[in-house]
């Protein structure tokens, strides 16, 4: 693992001013459009619909300055400037490019002598990356709260290797305690590594798990800039852990590291006070008003606290989705463990709005239905 310095971060404000006098940054920021508006709804994959901030869009277009030099100083920055604010060591900070691949790379480095033990449903990039690798995989059912069972997945296998939680959950947008997940650290095999993935946290109340680390080194604790921050494209995450958790994972995965815009992107993300808590409400109005108007029509819902929920349309579920394709809205795919709900994503007004109306088209009427059942 790369080493870092306060002397490489010093390192990285010396190239400020050069930044600052460059043509590129004096020349004026040219105002950002949103796309053009598009005749699909997408709303099947857990993106922003807003993209990155203006703040983090103007820093992306001046990093192209500096593309020409390896991106490492402005990595120790993001990464120094992250472990500020989180209250943790900086070398319990690593960047990644995304968080789906430093994800794999757990599963390969924490299950050599072990399952991994899930959800279901959930995310399932891990069970995917253990599979492929020939690791046993015990997937526990989601609780009646639709929260992780952790009782159930700590009885699920003596010699787990790696324990995940994705919290909120994928798809299923619900929060489990944080004492239930405290509970997990207390009374897991000895020698497994639980992985909390908190690419939504900041769309919910919950609390995050980012200082327990500093107790607990058989702890990881994922985030990304994909969701909240809008950068899925740019490809930007965060591993949380102790050093040795860190280095382990090099071993399998390289050592990627995210290009200077994005980099920088995302430290202007972070020092974006006004970001969050918008982006948080925005999401929250357009989520819980489309639930509502869901459960005013009979159907069920998740208590989700991300952007996505699920429903229970109370059929195969695979018919719904193709249905509502074919009049040009997209959501989410179906988990095979509940054959009956969809997950939708949380677009904009405009999206929810059309995604109400086909919704009411197609399964309140039946209409279209019979062509994919």
């Amino acid at each position: 693992m790369v080493d870092v310095t306060r002397r490489s971060i010093m390192g990285f404000a010396a190239v400020l001013p050069f930044l600052a006098h460059t043509p590129w940054v004096r020349a004026q920021t040219p105002a950002v459009t949103a796309p053009a508006p598009s005749d699909e709804v997408l709303i099947n994959f857990n993106e922003s619909p807003w993209g990155p901030a203006q703040s983090a869009r103007q820093a992306m277009q001046q990093g192209i300055a500096l593309c020409g030099r390896y991106p490492y100083k402005t990595q120790y920055a993001l990464n120094a400037l992250f472990a500020r604010q989180q209250g943790v060591p900086e070398e319990y900070v690593q960047t990644y490019c995304g968080s789906k691949a430093v994800l794999q790379h757990a599963v390969h480095a924490f299950t050599q002598n072990g399952s991994l033990v899930m959800a279901v449903p959930s995310y399932e990039d891990p069970a995917e990356a253990a599979r492929g690798r020939k690791v046993s995989v015990h997937e526990v059912p989601l609780n009646t709260k639709h929260a992780h069972d952790i009782p159930g997945m700590l009885a699920a296998d003596p010699h787990a290797g790696l324990i995940y939680v994705c919290n909120p959950n994928n798809p299923t947008g619900t929060v489990t305690p944080r004492a239930d997940i405290e509970r997990a650290l207390a009374e897991k095999p000895k020698g497994s590594i639980l992985l909390v993935d908190e690419a939504y946290i900041d769309f919910s109340d919950a609390p995050t798990c980012i200082p327990l680390v500093k107790e607990h080194p058989d702890l990881l604790v994922l985030r990304t800039f994909s969701k909240i921050y809008g950068m899925a494209g740019a490809r930007l995450g965060i591993a949380v852990g102790h050093p040795t958790l860190l280095e382990q994972l090099e071993v399998f995965g390289g050592y990627n590291v995210p290009a200077i815009p994005t980099l920088l992107g995302g430290i202007a993300s972070l020092e974006d006070t006004e970001l969050l808590p918008q982006r948080k409400q925005n999401n929250a109005r357009l989520r819980d008003e489309t639930i509502t108007w869901l459960k005013a029509r009979g159907f069920r819902c998740t208590a989700s606290q991300a952007n996505c929920f699920m429903i229970d349309v109370k059929r195969p579920a695979e018919g719904v989705v193709h249905a509502l394709a074919e009049r040009g809205v997209l959501i989410g795919r179906v988990w095979q463990s509940w054959p009956t709900w969809v997950r939708v994503s949380v677009g904009t007004d405009a999206e929810m709005r059309r995604f109400r109306e086909v919704f009411a088209e197609v399964v309140e009427n039946n209409n279209g239905l019979h062509l994919r059942t």
